[in-house]
């Protein structure tokens, strides 16, 4: 796999994640955060927050996204909801 360090890998690499543990799906997909992961000084990773819509209901997912080659190391699901209309 490519390296990830420009805002369209990552935001590439986590819309595949999300396809593969979610589904195809999806819609209103975006990406609300990305931090250095472990820090700025030291990073080789990605901490990605994303969010989307399946079935009704609004999911936030947290993903570790591998610098060199753009592996997912860890993804937890933070938060689902019932959006507000």
């Amino acid at each position: 796999m490519n390296s990830v360090r420009k805002a369209t890998e990552i935001d590439n690499s986590a819309k595949r994640a999300i396809h593969a543990l979610y589904g195809t799906d999806i819609t209103d997909f975006k990406t609300r955060v990305v931090f250095p992961f472990p820090n700025e000084q030291k990073r080789d990773s990605w901490d990605v927050q994303v969010t989307f819509l399946l079935n009704g209901i609004q999911y936030t997912v947290d993903l570790i996204i591998q610098e060199k080659d753009g592996q997912i190391t860890n993804a937890r699901l933070i938060d689902t909801m019932t959006p507000i209309r």
